[in-house]
């Protein structure tokens, strides 16, 4: 990014010359598409010519009706062609887009698997690669933010985000957040990254999307604050604050987060937006505003600089707040000078157009869609492979590949991604199998149900069809959602299936699976699928179970290769299935309590259908050896951990190898154990290897009830897979 003095002495020089109005614009966007209000191309334009609005979001989310590559450098360039040459200061604006899983909002963009994949890979590189990539693609089109990197710690399976976020464990969210951002900053390309969303967002009361997260502050700093300190670290330039309220004040107006906390104490300079509608949210749904003034009084005074969908009532409230002497003048500099500073860092300032030819070579990529096939690869995970049921053999005479996902582009990508099928280029589960098998296989294709409606002649054709096949391959799952299982004109009515009360597969796909069960035919579940489901029958009853999570328009391929060989599974769940909502909340990283009656009655705290950190492979890989270099760990020291690691199996693999750590005793409670290391391994067969772990002692810092964190002395413990060591920590006392 650009980063001179002569920039810097552009912004002062431009804010002395900015009138009141000017200067409120500039903390102000709009957006072109469908909401509350429908914004034309023409409505966003005569607010940057008239108004002089500092953002606008013409693609690049659900409701834009942009989406063709060509198109949308054509809309960015004429919006800063105006912003340039229309108005008084010539100040161009920011586009911001939502690139949640790659560009996928726009076409001939590479269509990544869904974070909770990318987090099931473990493979930081990786996620590195996802968002050099990302950076890449956006910038192409003329926007120049990203939102993002997900930051949120998955904590509640109903949640309808859990698949934007890596996971229900902090530092795996931070590692791969972290390497997000350092993918995205560190591309040849100008685009900001704003992570979000802060403080906490990913334990919802009642698993409901934006509903509090009430929570104690050493929860909220154990479990939710690491990744947000760990992506600030890469030097972001942006934060978004999550909808909900903690502790009875709404994050968008609560001052103790945005200031006290995220500038203060965690010491970050860059601007705060809000997601998209949350100010107007302080008094129409949480009550603690009368009006938008109110709302925009307590927001900005609280800490928040930008009001993404504020548009002119924004510039008008906050120059009369400002007149009022309910707003400071100054405070307005403070917040306008980091969006100039930002425009004149992306270089906006020297040329904010796309040349169309180069946009052209950016898109449209092979090596960016292999990349993505990569991604989906990668994430594969395998969840149940008796008798060694797969890999299935591509020479087999004929496969049956059924149910609602198998032949669903628009479903494989999940949400956050083009809203119309036919607007959708990749590779489908059925599409995949016909690609692998040998010329002379068979494969009969059969919808047998829809995701949350039976369909009986259906159903009985691939029930017939699995009765003369040789394996059948059930592709089962959910579709295409946002936030709350939406928008009702994809999903239906909100009590249709994906909804938050729900983790088991509704009856229609159960019924098909079943059925074609019953037949005898040997069969492997594939679950294409935003959330950990629920399939306890399945589990039970099903040979094979391959997650595949939302493997992205390149998914169909990796889920035909690993179902027949090419691909060796490695992935690892991010996030635990449970046994059904009532087993709620599942989580490893769990708290210990008491058992009054004794551990003998007591059904298990930590129960899961399938573990998180859990997943097969085709090969055999044996732990054989863990040990520490040093028998206690000092405050401000780190520790070296050693694990060997062997392939005894007969073919090449990946193998995760992942470090749990957790405090036998300590003067507050803290979790049983959580993750705090991990690395991706690969091995070829009767090959070994020792992985080492450098431990830093604030892996094993207890989080107190004023959420201050301390070093404390006494023992640890640590594993790797099925092996136990300790050792000591230790205070010393000057």
């Amino acid at each position: 990014m650009t980063e001179t003095n002569e920039a810097d002495d552009h912004v002062e020089t431009l804010l002395d010359e900015m009138t009141l109005r000017e200067k409120a614009a500039q903390l102000a966007g709009t957006y072109v598409g469908t909401m509350e209000e429908t914004r034309t191309i023409e409505d966003a334009e005569e607010m940057v010519r008239e108004h002089g609005i500092g953002f606008v979001t013409p693609f690049g989310y659900g409701g834009a009706p942009y989406h063709d590559s060509t198109e949308v450098v054509e809309v960015a360039n004429e919006l800063q062609r105006v912003a340039r040459e229309e108005t008084r200061l010539g100040i161009p604006i920011l586009i911001p887009v939502d690139a949640i899983h790659g560009h996928a909002y726009i076409d001939d963009t590479a269509v990544f698997p869904h974070n909770v994949g990318v987090a099931a890979a473990r493979d930081r590189d990786l996620a590195e690669r996802i968002g050099a990539i990302t950076a890449t693609e956006v910038a192409a089109t003329g926007a120049s933010l990203t939102y993002g990197p997900t930051c949120d710690v998955a904590r509640d399976q109903r949640w309808g985000r859990a698949f934007e976020t890596f996971g229900e464990s902090p530092y795996l969210v931070g590692e791969l957040a972290s390497a997000k951002a350092r993918g995205l900053r560190s591309a040849p390309v100008d685009v900001a990254a704003m992570a979000k969303h802060f403080p906490a967002y990913g334990e919802p009361e009642r698993g409901e999307d934006a509903s509090p997260v009430d929570k104690s502050l050493s929860s909220l700093y154990r479990d939710f604050l690491p990744p947000f300190e760990q992506v600030l670290d890469e030097g972001v330039e942006g934060i978004m604050p999550s909808y909900n309220s903690i502790n009875a004040e709404p994050s968008h107006g609560s001052r103790y987060w945005l200031t006290d906390v995220l500038r203060d104490e965690l010491g970050f300079d860059g601007y705060v937006a809000s997601d998209w509608n949350g100010v107007n949210m302080l008094h129409r749904d949480h009550g603690v505003a009368v009006d938008q003034q109110g709302s925009i009084e307590r927001a900005f005074t609280a800490g928040l600089d930008v009001h993404s969908l504020g548009e002119i009532d924004h510039v008008d409230h906050l120059v009369d707040l400002v007149e009022s002497g309910a707003v400071d003048e100054e405070a307005v500099d403070v917040s306008v000078r980091r969006v100039l500073q930002l425009k004149a860092d992306l270089g906006l300032f020297e040329d904010p157009y796309v040349d169309p030819d180069e946009s052209a070579e950016a898109l449209d990529n092979d090596a960016h869609r292999e990349a993505a096939l990569d991604a989906a690869r990668e994430s594969m995970t395998l969840l149940k492979n008796d008798d060694d049921r797969l890999p299935l053999d591509p020479e087999t005479d004929e496969v049956l590949v059924t149910g609602p996902n198998a032949d669903s582009l628009f479903n494989q990508v999940g949400g956050w991604s083009l809203m119309e099928p036919d607007d959708l280029d990749g590779t489908t589960v059925r599409e995949g199998i016909e690609g692998v098998v040998a010329d002379g296989t068979t494969v009969i294709h059969e919808p047998g149900a829809d995701i949350d409606e039976a369909d009986p002649e259906s159903r009985d054709a691939a029930v017939a069809a699995a009765e003369d096949a040789d394996a059948a391959v059930v592709v089962l799952g959910e579709n295409w959602y946002i936030h709350e299982f939406g928008p009702e004109v994809i999903n239906g009515p909100t009590d249709s299936f994906p909804n938050r009360t729900q983790l088991t597969l509704p009856d229609a796909q159960r019924d098909l699976l079943e059925a074609v069960h019953e037949t005898g035919t040997p069969t492997v579940l594939v679950l294409v699928t935003g959330r950990p489901l629920a399939v306890s029958w399945a589990a039970e009853h099903v040979d094979a179970i391959l997650q595949a999570y939302y493997p992205g328009a390149e998914g169909g391929t990796a889920v035909a290769e690993t179902l027949f060989g090419d691909n060796n599974p490695s992935g690892k769940l991010p996030i635990s299935v449970p046994r059904s909502e009532a087993d709620l909340p599942v989580r490893h990283n769990y708290l210990p309590h008491p058992h009054p009656i004794g551990p003998d009655e007591h059904l298990p705290t930590y129960d899961p259908l399938f573990a998180f950190g859990h997943g097969l492979s085709y090969t055999d890989f044996e732990y054989r050896e863990l040990s520490v270099a040093e028998e206690s760990l000092t405050a401000g020291d780190s520790v070296t951990v050693s694990v060997r690691l062997a392939n005894t199996g007969d073919r090449s693999g990946d193998e995760v190898v992942q470090l749990f750590g957790g405090r036998d005793h300590s003067s507050v409670v803290t979790p049983v154990e959580e993750l705090v290391a991990f690395e991706r391994v690969s091995l070829d067969p009767g090959d070994e290897t020792v992985v080492d772990f450098e431990i830093d002692s604030s892996a094993f810092d207890v989080v107190r009830p004023d959420g201050s964190s301390r070093f404390e002395s006494g023992p640890v413990s640590l594993r790797c897979e099925s092996l136990e060591t300790s050792l000591d920590a230790r205070v010393d006392h000057c």
